[in-house]
């Protein structure tokens, strides 16, 4: 049998071989941090192209619906600049040029024939995170172990939006195990982030973070389980929403830990606009996707929701700003961002108070004792097949790692141990939503908080293996709140000084301020994290684009 080695070279050699020739491009030096310019300056894509590729996905929807655009002509389009994206970050993993293409043919012929679209994503192109599986392509979700394991059948959720009149096209990048706030695995390497190529894309969704970053997709899935959506999105400067556990099926896809409910991961998408969040969300619900997934919560799509009945109608929100969450102090751009959203907020007529955390860092260890629990375990079962190394650092230049991930080398739980921890987490979720539901003392509106704005991460995209902290996003999934993702400004060293140091917290949140350094930060994304109640994705989603709406004025 070949070593895994030998493995993971003939896979990459395969994958290269799928990039058409006349699609190659001449690449920048190293040096060259920022390419989000490249795909427009680099000569492969028209005109018409780069039109296409600029414009949201409401827009790309319209134009395939009046047969502006064809979904040939938007695919080629996309699929260059997402080949060049790929040259120029390294985000994917299956390139399926034909296929796509037949696919855009079969819904052009369609509309030619009957004046009608395929469903509600006719003709838009959709990337992939390396877990939904295509029938007939391999999906190795980042191991060695899983080359040459071609599906069967496609992922509940790839059949939904074939059914859409979507066309799925490339598959995107991820780290071994999906446990990484980093986007590296022995197969593909590692993911940089388009906006500095010396920063990390984030993880586990990383793959698609930076193909949107880049235009490169116009719509994304990914997938969360402490962070995986939220953590690219706002490392790259995309907007990406974390669903209630349930809500998008994810019947059919591969996951690491598999068996671990407790704590589910959920499917996702991300873009470049609030409204590509919207139109993927009611797309997938409305096909009613809990009749093919029995995981799937039976909610349908709901417009009062969404028109904001439970707050008000949208008029007079108030919402609470938490400007650290009392384990790790965000660095200054971040700080900046939530200053700027709150004046934004207030401008634009609505209330902004604070907000207290509750056991942030007890919500976190829970996180981390589900996943531990047997997590080590699942991990060697699944290298063991090939022999391929476990993953113990994402640090480039294997210097001696401080960061000691427990997910690979601590023992797991008991049965009895791990009921132990699941019992807590429900006392801490009742907590929390006392706590909430507390804040209507404080509001003004009768009604408590409608949504909490808060940091995403405490910092811009870190160097890579240096993304540690995940607490701003994993209490979400521990709470089962919807959260989603959207952009506020970019990391400015004149702006964004280093301050002098606070009190620190612990040792960690000394290494986290230790991290800042204004120039090294340069030209990263800074975004923000807004936070409903479990299954709001209808409410949280217009939130954000009332907060999006008054940050652009």
């Amino acid at each position: 049998m070949p070593s895994w080695y030998d493995l993971a070279v003939d896979k990459r050699q395969r994958q290269s071989e799928t990039i058409p020739s006349q699609w190659r491009i001449q690449l920048p030096p190293e040096s060259a941090l920022n390419v989000i310019p490249y795909p427009e300056t680099c000569g492969l894509l028209t005109p018409e192209e780069i039109e296409i590729t600029n414009a949201s996905v409401e827009i790309l929807l319209l134009k395939l619906a009046a047969g502006k655009w064809s979904s040939f002509v938007v695919t080629t389009a996309f699929y260059k600049r997402a080949v060049v994206s790929h040259q120029l970050v390294n985000c994917l993993t299956e390139i399926f040029v034909e296929r796509a293409l037949a696919r855009a043919t079969e819904l052009d012929e369609y509309m030619k024939k009957t004046g009608k679209v395929a469903g509600p994503l006719h003709g838009l192109p959709i990337s992939l995170k390396d877990q939904l599986c295509i029938k007939g392509l391999e999906t190795t979700m980042g191991y060695v172990s899983w080359i040459g394991k071609y599906a069967k059948s496609n992922a509940v959720l790839v059949d939904i939006l074939y059914e859409c009149g979507a066309v799925p096209f490339v598959r995107t990048n991820v780290p071994q195990t999906l446990m990484w706030g980093e986007t590296f695995n022995n197969i593909f390497g590692r993911t940089s982030n388009p906006h500095n190529r010396s920063l990390t894309s984030g993880g586990s969704s990383g793959g698609e973070g930076a193909l949107l970053a880049l235009k490169g997709s116009p719509l994304g899935v990914g997938s969360d389980i402490g962070g995986s959506i939220r953590d690219p999105a706002a490392l790259c400067g995309v907007y990406g929403l974390r669903p209630s556990y349930g809500r998008i099926p994810y019947g059919g896809a591969v996951n690491s830990m598999e068996g671990q409910d407790s704590m589910p991961s959920v499917l996702g998408p991300l873009s470049g606009s609030v409204g590509g969040l919207k139109i993927f969300m009611e797309a997938v619900i409305n096909t009613e996707p809990w009749l093919r997934d029995p995981l799937t919560v039976r909610k349908h799509w709901n417009d009062e929701e969404y028109k904001l009945a439970d707050h008000g109608r949208g008029k007079d929100l108030c919402f609470a700003i938490m400007w650290d969450d009392g384990v790790v102090i965000p660095h200054p751009p971040v700080k900046r961002a939530l200053e700027m959203t709150k004046k934004a907020l207030i401008k634009a007529g609505h209330k902004v108070i604070d907000w207290t955390p509750l056991k942030h860092r007890e919500l976190s260890e829970v996180a981390f004792d589900i996943w531990r629990s047997g997590s080590v375990e699942d991990f060697a079962v699944t290298t063991s097949a090939t022999g391929e190394p476990l993953i113990h650092t994402m640090l480039p230049d294997d210097k001696k790692e401080t960061f000691l991930p427990s997910l690979r080398t601590q023992t797991g739980l008991t049965a009895y141990q791990l009921w132990q921890v699941q019992r807590y987490r429900r006392d801490l979720r009742a907590e929390y939503m006392a706590h909430w539901n507390a804040t209507s003392s404080q509001t003004g509106t009768g009604r408590p908080v409608d949504a909490i704005i808060c940091p995403a991460k405490p910092y811009a995209a870190p160097p890579h293996g240096r993304n540690r902290s995940y607490g701003y996003t994993v209490v979400w999934n521990v709470l089962d709140y919807t959260a989603s993702v959207f952009p506020v400004t970019s990391v400015d060293p004149h702006q964004d000084t280093k301050l002098p140091p606070h009190e620190f917290i612990d040792a960690f949140d000394q290494e986290i301020y230790e991290l800042y350094e204004p120039q090294a930060f340069q030209n990263a994304p800074v975004c923000l994290q807004l936070v409903g109640r479990t299954l709001e994705e209808e409410a949280v989603l217009a939130m954000t684009e009332i907060v999006d709406l008054a940050l652009k004025g």
